[in-house]
């Protein structure tokens, strides 16, 4: 099968990261797409809510697609997860399925800063997805493209679906332009604090869920980050 890794903090999870996974699924055909929250990402300081209501978030908001999967392999970690080492336990776990790691131009062009960059674009391709203040031609400055740095600019006129890129570690890019959403996780915090409407930003569920356990008020997060 054809599966796309979709990791990240999803904190919370919103109807940009669900649309944008619909929109990889559908323009790829793939067979599934594993979501992967992270335990505790080793680049990211800022507060995030506990794995756990996190995982929960992501459960109720792909509920009912049957493309659409979650995996804990990161969360049930009580230690720092990196992205290398959670594709290779999943390579482990389905040696028979051809994964492709889903992120945004933005991370794509964060990878030297990752744990292992050079064995992590040996091991797998990539889906390079478009994000809002990003260009794909800002990918020619990355160190693992092999070829195909001349055709960036014509993505970024044209927004074709589909283009592949070749990397020197003999994997490939492949670089889609979605369709645009200026929702982020971190400005849904920001009005969940201030007690402003997120209605049409969260799938219901999770905005119930929030509520429910008064989620993203400084002061739950000021309780968790203190223990």
């Amino acid at each position: 099968m054809k599966v796309g890794i979709f990791g990240g903090t999803f904190n919370p999870v919103h109807i940009g990261h669900l649309r944008a996974a619909e929109e990889v699924r559908d323009i790829l055909r793939l067979d599934r797409i594993f979501f992967i929250p992270s335990g505790r990402p080793p680049l990211k300081t800022r507060e995030i809510a506990p794995a756990e209501h996190r995982y929960e978030m992501l459960r109720r908001a792909i509920r009912g697609n049957p493309f659409f999967h979650l995996s804990d392999v990161e969360c049930r970690k009580n230690r720092k997860s990196y992205t290398v080492d959670t594709l290779k336990e999943l390579y482990a776990l389905h040696p028979h399925d051809r994964f492709f790691f889903m992120l945004g131009i933005d991370a794509f062009l964060d990878i030297p800063n990752w744990w292992r960059p050079e064995e992590l674009v040996s091991i797998t391709d990539f889906i390079v997805v478009s994000r809002p203040g990003f260009r794909f031609s800002e990918m020619r400055g990355s160190p693992y493209l092999k070829e195909g740095k001349s055709l960036l600019s014509d993505i970024d006129r044209s927004r074709n679906a589909t283009n592949v890129i070749k990397l020197k570690s003999k994997r490939y890019a492949i670089l889609l332009a979605l369709t645009p959403f200026g929702i982020s996780s971190t400005h849904i915090r920001r009005l969940l604090n201030q007690g402003r409407s997120t209605k049409y930003l969260l799938p219901p569920a999770v905005q119930s869920y929030i509520i429910t356990h008064k989620l993203y008020k400084k002061k739950s997060l000021r309780n968790h980050v203190g223990r």
